[in-house]
């Protein structure tokens, strides 16, 4: 009689439970374990120095009015008041929010959606890429996504790039499992992603468009009929969800929401189309003028002196002047607001000497104007090719390169569903697409932009990497392909090296010489050639990921040195190249900004005579609305951040949009929403970029009149020795005074 013996340490009908660091039935031992060194080595980088982060400052205002009502949050409000808008869209901004409800407002809680999204964007690639190419394909994409520079410093950076890749990574994963069996719900969830997407950074999420339908259309295993049917649904939900806030912002009167940034007509779609999209290609011809927006009325122009950079985030040039004192000239184009996370030092003075032409660290020259910022090849069609930007992302494109190419061709004859060549098609596309976006468009000194250009450019690393390794391995003509692709990238490698002659001066001989090595050694194990040919091959495989990963490795692990750091541009490692011109704004400015982030980097903190204005004009408010206008958002900045305080900001980011005009702001001073006023005495840090003023504006005629209407009020009145500045003392700030408006009489 037979008798069944049951494996008593396996409970019947239950799932096997699988450690976590062990690799799933059917991957490489080595696959899950790697994969969590890999996410861990993330999470380090992307949150190294959080506990010293400070605020970038634009953004954040906006974040701490939206924790203080549930109607900032929606609107993306600048001011706790609800006057005006963010000139942007504010769904970047809402992780931050609700971090910042969760944990309190702390600089490193509006980090600490950034470091999330990273760490899940890294994630995403490595689950699309190991669909698509395996997992030794997906192990080297993830890796080189995490050892590019502009994506450790993209995701320490309290900007909208992080969200917005994570999205468009997550489009791209629904559409890659929409094209595998032709369905049509995760295509439809790919347009959602995408229209998330676009809350973060508008219409550069439209951008992915072109690789998701190629991909869709040329591999899905369904008629052409079907396939357009489906892209089609899927582009009318993308549409719904991208226009959403805007048509919920056009359908609420205008009295009831805050007036929209960057516009003349208070239009969230001039907002996104006119200043944040169009005003960005004026250097192809390409104009804003009906649209709208403030910077293309008013003479700011898109190009170089605004935001900067193809998602638009454009603002005139100029704040200085319309604006009133110390009014930044962007938050994003030339001294950027500062960043969220830096290095460790993110806070200290800046090095001694840095304004007397002494010594600084090695590598970290003095940019001296605005070429330190937007300058030094940033921008024109070959800004992409610079060093400022390819020292940031573009250390992998000749092997990127080669291998799309070849993947292509060698993929041809294959049937149309063929899924290698429809993910090299994936890739190529959207690669070449934000690179010719990026070359047409301003992107100024926002080396942050250039993450979604890394995504790519690890994908088809990943997957050359097999691809290539394979061909050689088969022997034949193709087995040069490998080699040649390691040399042109160490040479191009070392060649970008060469361009920061005092950073890390052996880096450009050590590529050069791994890559040399590399080639030898491919060389003499090509099949056939040698008995020991396996094994020459392997150490060949190594010194060539060991020299196309130096560069961007050494690169990349700065955020631990505090010399260099990241900066609130989202670069990292040095800011100067050969010829001294600045890289990648971190240099150190007039005024005494320190060089990560300039301008826009707070702690949060008022100074003495700031809490004693706040005291005394909130003491004297009376049933006014607002306890101080003020003419400059960065004048309101301080006092939004520390305390939350209603303060009207006059004229917007640029300080030249009609919000408040001159008839509103005398209402509201009649009416006793408005008793006092901050003003600023000087065209403070704008004219220094190139700012122009743009003329008369609301903000100009505001301040105007209540110089010659208004009472001042004497420091002494609230106990101070002397005004209020822009900025701490000594560091170039411009003293501001104080006024009491009363209702006419």
């Amino acid at each position: 009689m037979a008798t069944t013996v049951l494996d008593r340490t396996t409970p019947s009908g239950a799932a096997v439970r699988r450690a976590p660091w062990r690799s799933p039935v059917g991957q490489p031992a080595y696959a899950r374990p790697a994969l969590l060194v890999i996410t861990v080595l993330a999470a380090v980088l992307y949150a190294w120095g959080i506990n010293h982060s400070h605020y970038h400052t634009f953004y954040a205002n906006a974040v701490r009015s939206m924790t203080e009502s549930w109607k900032a949050f929606f609107y993306g409000s600048f001011d706790p008041g609800n006057s005006i808008t963010l000139d942007k869209l504010p769904g970047f901004l809402w992780p931050q929010a609700v971090s910042a409800r969760i944990f309190g407002f702390h600089p490193w809680a509006l980090t600490l959606p950034q470091v999330m999204e990273g760490v899940a964007s890294l994630l995403v690639l490595y689950r699309v890429v190991r669909r698509w190419a395996g997992d030794n394909a997906a192990l080297i994409a993830s890796g080189t996504f995490l050892l590019t520079p502009v994506s450790v410093g993209l995701f320490r950076t309290a900007v909208e790039d992080p969200l917005f890749t994570l999205c468009v990574l997550l489009a791209a994963e629904a559409t890659q499992r929409a094209a595998e069996a032709g369905r049509l719900r995760p295509l439809v969830m790919a347009g959602v992603w995408v229209g998330i997407g676009f809350q973060s950074k508008m219409l550069e999420a439209w951008a992915v468009l072109p690789a998701l339908a190629v991909v869709y259309l040329i591999s899905a295993p369904v008629p052409l009929r079907k396939r357009l049917v489906h892209l089609g649904l899927s582009a009318v939900v993308m549409t719904a969800v991208s226009a959403s806030w805007m048509v919920a912002v056009a359908l609420t009167p205008a009295k009831d929401r805050p007036y929209v940034d960057g516009t003349t007509n208070n239009s969230a779609f001039s907002m996104v189309v006119g200043y944040n999209f169009l005003n960005r290609f004026s250097s192809v011809g390409i104009s804003a003028a009906s649209t709208g927006s403030i910077s293309a009325t008013r003479g700011g122009g898109g190009h170089g002196g605004s935001h900067g950079g193809a998602d638009g985030s454009g603002a005139a040039n100029g704040a200085g002047t319309s604006a009133g004192a110390g009014a930044s000239p962007s938050h994003g184009g030339a001294p950027h607001l500062g960043h969220a996370s830096g290095s460790g030092t993110a806070g200290t003075p800046p090095h001694a000497g840095q304004q007397t032409g002494a010594a600084q660290p090695p590598g970290r020259t003095h940019g001296g104007g605005p070429g330190g910022f937007g300058g030094s090849g940033q921008d024109g069609w070959s800004k992409m090719f610079g060093p400022a930007l390819a020292s940031q992302t573009g250390w992998l494109y000749p092997f990127a390169a080669i291998a799309l190419v070849c993947g292509l061709l060698w993929r041809r004859g294959r049937p149309r569903t063929d899924r290698i060549r429809a993910g090299f098609a994936l890739w190529g596309t959207w690669l070449t697409t934000y690179f010719l976006v990026f070359s047409a468009g301003s992107v100024g000194g926002h080396t942050y932009y250039m993450g979604v250009i890394a995504v790519p450019l690890a994908a088809l690393t990943g997957a050359g990497v097999t691809l290539l390794w394979r061909a050689y391995r088969a022997g034949g003509r193709r087995a040069w392909v490998l080699p040649g692709a390691v040399a042109a990238t160490a040479a191009w490698g070392a060649f970008l090296a060469r361009e920061f002659p005092s950073f890390l001066p052996w880096l450009a001989p050590a590529v050069g010489v791994l890559g040399l090595a590399a080639v030898v050694l491919l060389v003499l194990a090509r099949p056939g050639h040698t008995r020991h040919g396996g094994r020459l091959a392997l150490a060949g495989l190594a010194a060539s990921l060991a020299a196309v990963l130096l560069a961007p490795s050494a690169w990349a692990v700065q955020v631990f040195n505090p010399a260099y750091g990241s900066s609130g541009m989202g670069a990292v490692g040095p800011s100067g190249m050969r010829g001294g011109h600045g890289g990648h704004g971190s240099a150190k400015w007039p005024g005494g900004a320190h060089g990560k982030g300039g301008f826009g980097e707070s702690s949060g903190q008022l100074t003495s005579v700031q809490r004693k204005l706040l005291a005394y004009t909130t003491a004297h408010r009376g049933s006014a609305e607002y306890v101080f206008a003020t003419n400059g958002w960065n004048n309101a900045s301080p006092y939004i951040l520390a305390k939350g305080t209603q303060v009207l900001p006059l004229g917007g980011f640029s300080g030249q949009v009609p919000s408040p005009t001159q008839d509103q702001f005398r209402q509201l001073v009649n009416s006793g929403k408005v008793r006092y006023v901050l003003l600023g005495e000087g065209r403070g840090m704008g004219a220094m970029f190139g700012g122009g003023g743009g003329g008369t504006t609301s903000a100009t005629r505001i301040t105007d009149w209540v110089r010659s209407h208004c009472t001042r009020v004497p420091a002494s009145a609230y106990g101070g020795t002397r005004s209020p500045t822009t900025a701490p003392a000594g560091e170039g700030g411009t003293a501001q005074t104080l006024y009491r408006c009363g209702p006419a009489r």
